[in-house]
């Protein structure tokens, strides 16, 4: 948010110095937003215009009210394959533009109606592995998505065959390829180097800065590479942008009677979402670096009435961009007005109409896209995930699996639904400890990892995990086992230190299992249950129903009041054979 006490205090020397930095920044990162801007509307099957338009009045909306100091909020690249995707959709009868308006207002609508509901923890709703899966699966459809524009090939059919083959003359492709990969080799191998050796303090750090503007070098040499074709060698079909409508954006009301709203309803919510959380985690990362807060309340509100503004000025939906706002901190902004600078160089850029935005091929265009989403690929996190939990790393390739196969928004549904059978799998199969307690002290500790005390007739469990419908039944059947596992057990504690919740199944399985034991002749006791839940087990009865078992506050207070007279061991827990683990078998 634009902060008045850094406007107002631009007389003072440390006012100044932050009103300079946020201008620098935002010429900056105007270089960058430009590009991406036509890039991103060509990606998303709309005209530069409405790219361009999406980095003026959203960029201002934001700036206003958003909550970080340095997300920089335009076009990005996975929403507008979402916004393709979502395009083309069968049966849409109304003209492109009108139909992203309407994505962005019902995205805009959809957050600020969380905004009002203070629903800013929706940002946890996508875990890592499913945003880092989704972003992999949406970066390689990117880049499928530009393989044409890179390269100058077509698909045609191959007449009576079933194969289709790719056709288009030879000078076109070459040339198009061409520039198409001087932009890349430019963006992702000669720019990291430059930036490189600019790193450091005093002026070489600003070319460590400028090398991040790499994408408008790009575009302004190949647009003369373009002029000079056509002294050279006319006719040589390289594609370009083309006629660019200068000007203002201005409101726009034409799309609230044209568009196919209910058949793009849930394309806008999904949009909207993974703008959200994309946008929220960007600035949290950013914020973390600079000790600032980001609440997400408030980036409800700034991002939804950022695409209100998007689409009442003919823009696509907007969001928090990564590149963007690595350039923006990289460069040295304090605040928001860093934005408000670069929005207003967009406008001038509007205004001018510069002929060389006409020129621009499209296989620049096409290099820059790659070059921004090919950094989402995100293989290391699926290594990460692999070696510590893999059925996160399933997580994630169901996720990208399915993006790819089955496109962006049914990839996105299967992997929450791929996130929801993991937690139902992990608690299905919870960690159960039989527990003894350190010689000398009053901790208890599994018997598997430490040389511990335990008493005759007397089995400690520790469960490490709430109790509910999908795990109720193992957690008995596990206890059962343990019990045949220790002849001569007349009392069983369960130690409930781990147990954040019991709902009615859990509560039904402990007075089943209570009841169970007393007909063998063992009694069941609780100990270490949580405050909340000992109060809502107090009004259940189950108290009563426990008896002769006793629900104690301390591990302690139970052996102290069921071990009597009973002698101890000690055990070694290098020579047990007691499991304490109940592992799940492989889904």
């Amino acid at each position: 948010m634009i902060d008045a006490r850094d406007a107002g205090s631009a007389a003072m020397p440390e006012g100044r110095a932050r009103l300079l930095a946020d201008l620098v920044a935002g010429v900056i990162t105007a270089t960058l937003l430009v590009p991406q801007a036509i890039a991103f509307a060509a990606l998303a099957g709309l005209p530069p215009a409405a790219g361009l338009y999406a980095s003026v009045v959203p960029v201002f909306v934001y700036a206003a009210l958003g909550s970080s100091r340095t997300l920089a909020v335009g076009p990005v690249s996975v929403a507008s394959l979402m916004v393709a995707h979502a395009l083309a959709t069968p049966g849409l009868s109304a003209p492109p533009l009108a139909n992203a308006a309407a994505l962005a207002l019902m995205g805009g609508v959809f957050l600020l109606a969380l905004s009002l509901l203070r629903a800013g923890a929706l940002v946890n709703v996508l875990s890592a592995p499913v945003l880092g899966g989704f972003t992999t699966g949406a970066a390689l459809l990117i880049i499928a998505s530009q393989l044409r524009e890179f390269t100058g090939l077509r698909v045609v059919p191959a007449g009576d065959g079933w194969m289709p083959a790719l056709a288009g003359a030879p000078t076109t492709v070459a040339l198009t390829t061409a520039l198409g990969a001087a932009g890349l080799v430019a963006m992702l191998l000669i720019g990291p180097r430059i930036a490189r050796l600019g790193e450091g303090s005093g002026g070489r750090a600003w070319i460590a800065i400028a090398a991040r503007a790499m994408p408008f070098v790009v575009v302004v040499a190949a647009a003369a590479s373009i002029g000079l074709l056509d002294d050279h060698l006319p006719g040589h079909g390289v594609r370009v942008v083309g006629d660019v409508p200068g000007g203002l954006p201005g409101l726009t009301f034409d799309f609230l009677f044209a568009a196919d709203w209910r058949a793009l309803a849930p394309s806008a919510i999904l949009i909207a979402l993974v703008g959200f959380v994309e946008s929220v985690s960007i600035a949290k990362v950013f914020a973390a670096r600079r000790r600032e807060a980001v609440d997400p309340d408030r980036e409800l509100l700034a991002i939804g009435a950022a695409n209100v503004g998007a689409a009442f000025t003919g823009a696509l939906p907007v969001a928090g961009g990564f590149g963007r706002t690595v350039v923006n901190v990289a460069a040295g902004a304090r605040t928001q007005w860093a934005a408000v600078v670069s929005g207003l160089l967009v406008i001038a850029v509007l205004v001018a109409d510069p002929p060389i935005i006409e020129r621009i091929p499209r296989a620049a265009l096409a290099a820059i896209i790659i070059a921004a989403v090919v950094k989402l690929i995100d293989l290391p996190m699926l290594a990460r995930l692999w070696r510590y939990d893999r059925s996160e790393a399933l997580v994630y390739l169901a996720t990208a699996l399915g993006v790819v196969a089955a496109g962006v928004e049914l990839g996105l549904i299967g992997g929450l639904v791929a996130t929801l059978i993991a937690l139902i799998a992990q608690s299905r199969y919870p960690h159960i400890a039989t527990v003894g307690r350190i010689p000398g002290t009053e901790h208890f500790r599994n018997v598997l990892r430490h040389r511990v005390e335990t008493w005759p007739g007397l089995l400690l469990l520790r469960v490490d995990a709430s109790l509910r419908f999908a795990n109720a039944s193992v957690i008995a059947d596990v206890i059962g086992q343990r019990i045949d596992a220790v002849p001569g057990t007349r009392d069983v504690v369960l130690i409930g230190s781990g147990i954040n919740a019991i709902d009615a199944t859990g509560l039904e399985m402990l007075g089943a299992l209570a009841t169970q034991l007393r007909t063998a002749g063992i009694v069941l006791h609780l100990a270490e249950m949580k405050g909340p839940i000992t109060d809502r087990l107090a009004g259940t009865g189950f108290e009563a129903a426990l008896v002769p078992g006793r629900v104690f506050r301390a591990t302690e207070d139970a052996v102290a009041a069921l071990a009597g007279a009973s002698g101890t061991a000690v055990t070694d827990a290098a020579a047990t054979g007691r499991h304490s683990t109940h592992h799940a078998p492989t889904p």
